[in-house]
């Protein structure tokens, strides 16, 4: 079976005719939008006709730029040395750009609309696109004047988009010495930090060791990076008038802030209870102190389930069938048409994504597979984002744009499957093995990314004065594990360089990255509770609120599956199941 995708259905080579065609198409697809918004927005007269066709220009020329950007991007997360790939994508980034003065003087001209609602209803095509209009007309009043926001866009092109390669190129290309079994080995950072689920103790800690060391290589250069990104952040952010950018994330992530605060209260609640888990995890695997970091996704028992990638492939089609066949069939096609990249190599980026190409009705899973039922876990998640695009390939490309924390939904719910599928079917042994995976699992998406909040919140408060030095940056990710974990890490060994191995901080129009996961874990086991309840007569209404995720804010996208995230009330219930296991895992660890 073959390990790597395909990228054929989006381009054959950058040297194609198609490819070609499409990159001289948008160039004059921007210069045509860019001609009609001059022409066209000098008054306010037949308002209906112009929305739509501007609605219509801008979903074409955005799926264009799709195509051609993903293929340049996802070449480049296999290949980090491509210089072709690197080449358009530069290119793109300042093709883009141009895009920005039509976008602008489009958002202006929007929100001098008195009667945006009446002109809703008078057309079927801008009723479908409501909620991007009005979103757009409310984030007008960030705007700055059209002559700063095309500076900006061009400036960011040799600011924080160069920082955000320059890291990932780093990172990729990265080679870990270590000494394996007496042999002098020098692996890609992916394959060493995979051996963080290897039953062998001496691996694990040898490959944290040396993982930790190979970061001294690059530390300087990627607290440049990092300070480089975020002192832009932090600028633009101010400059457009926002409180803070954690305000503007909240803006661009369709959640108010009383969903924050509400979900980080219960979040703060629960860490007493996980804190217990890791000292018993530690006093399982005889350690006096806590757990040592490198230990944390040590695996439990004596059991040690390894699968192939034909045999990940078979369960998780079998298990989401059970779910629905549809759901089922997906992950199927995306096994069998070469949607995923499953092999570790150098070049390659590390972790997981998925990318949903709209325009082909297809999505493209990145990971790196070496056997462990985590790497069958992580495939789900990845198989999740891309049943999430599935769901939506019906609406158009403006329609089909969710905000980051319904992102997680779909892809923790299949994780849910898959667990919960394999805990069913267990022997004793098994199940305990399983319960302490879903729990650190868990601990992840509460403990770790509530750390990691700490961590950016208190970067960006730094970042006003001056930018924080790498013992700095050292220190405040130390002093955020150890207010999030509490006494259930050994503070001899934590990892003073997650800033380094978390791509999430680098994404200079994607901050605070990190609780859009708690929301997705927490929001998807309510769902998963709703489904346990009422069946099948559930899996219309899950995929029908996917469907919706790209044209509602997240209160409204709840409220349609029952569901208040106002209310303290509906985490502690989701935060309970993962309670109820840590102390079963205790229990069962005595025994």
């Amino acid at each position: 079976m073959d390990l790597r995708w395909s990228l054929k259905e989006l381009y054959s080579s950058f040297e194609s005719r198609e490819f070609k065609g499409d990159f001289e198409k948008l160039n004059q697809d921007i210069e045509n939008i860019k001609h009609w918004v001059d022409k066209n927005l000098k008054n306010t007269k037949h308002l209906s006709s112009k929305i739509e066709e501007y609605i219509h220009m801008l979903n074409n020329l955005l799926t264009l730029f799709s195509r051609l950007s993903n293929y340049a991007s996802l070449t480049m997360s296999v290949d980090a040395k491509n210089e072709k790939a690197a080449e358009v994508d530069e290119k793109l980034d300042e093709k883009i750009a141009e895009l920005t003065s039509p976008q602008v003087k489009f958002q202006k001209w929007l929100t001098t609309l008195d009667d945006l609602n009446k002109i809703i209803k008078s057309s079927p095509i801008i009723k479908e696109h409501e909620f991007f209009l009005k979103e757009l007309k409310e984030k007008g009043k960030y705007l700055l004047s059209e002559k700063e926001e095309v500076l900006i866009s061009k400036m960011k092109n040799t600011g924080s988009n160069a920082w955000t390669k320059l890291q990932n190129l780093l990172v990729s290309t990265l080679l870990v010495d270590i000494v394996i079994d007496g042999e002098e080995k020098h692996l890609p950072l992916p394959v060493i930090r995979n051996m963080a689920y290897e039953s062998n103790k001496d691996l694990r800690k040898a490959a944290f060791d040396s993982e930790l060391k190979a970061y001294k290589k690059l530390e300087e250069s990627s607290a440049a990076c990092l300070n480089g990104i975020k002192g832009e952040v932090q600028t633009l952010s101010k400059l457009r008038g926002f409180s803070s950018p954690l305000e503007k994330t909240l803006i661009d992530s369709r959640m108010d802030m009383e969903t924050l605060d509400t979900m980080l209260k219960a979040m703060v609640e629960s860490l007493p209870h996980f804190e217990k888990y890791y000292i018993r995890k530690a006093e399982v695997l005889g350690h006096k102190n806590g757990l040592p970091f490198y230990d944390i996704f040590a695996p439990m028992g004596n059991v040690n389930m390894q699968f192939t990638y034909g045999e990940a492939r078979e369960y998780i089609v079998k298990n989401f069938s059970t779910f629905s066949r549809k759901l089922g069939d997906f992950a199927n096609t995306a096994f069998e048409k070469g949607w995923i990249d499953a092999e570790p190599r150098e070049g390659k980026r590390g972790g997981a994504f998925c990318s949903n190409l709209h325009v082909i009705k297809e999505s493209r899973i990145l990971t790196n597979f070496t056997g462990s039922f985590s790497n069958v876990t992580t495939l789900a998640h990845e198989l999740g984002h891309g049943y999430h695009g599935a769901c939506l390939t019906e609406v158009s490309y403006l329609n089909s744009d969710y905000p980051m924390p319904i992102a997680e939904t779909a892809s923790t719910f299949c994780e849910t499957i898959i667990m919960n599928a394999a805990i069913k079917t267990a022997s004793k042994e098994e199940a305990f093995t399983l319960l302490e995976t879903n729990i650190s699992d868990a601990g992840q998406v509460i403990v770790d990314i509530y750390s990691r909040f700490l961590f950016e919140s208190e970067l960006f408060e730094r970042r006003k004065e001056s930018s924080p030095s790498v013992k700095e940056l050292k220190e405040m990710m130390l002093n955020a594990q150890k207010k999030a974990y509490g006494s259930g890490l050994d503070p001899e060994f934590l990892h003073p360089y997650m800033w380094i191995n978390k791509p999430h901080y680098y994404y200079a129009d994607s901050n605070f990255y990190n609780f859009p996961y708690a929301f997705g874990l927490l929001f998807s086991k309510g769902l998963y509770a709703e489904y346990l309840k009422r069946g099948a007569a559930f899996v219309e209404q899950y995929d029908k609120l996917l469907s919706i995720t790209g044209k509602n804010n997240l209160y409204d996208i709840a409220k349609s599956a029952g569901v208040d995230i106002h209310s303290i009330d509906f985490w502690r219930s989701s935060l309970s199941l993962v309670i109820a296991d840590i102390y079963k895992f205790i229990e069962m660890s005595k025994n």
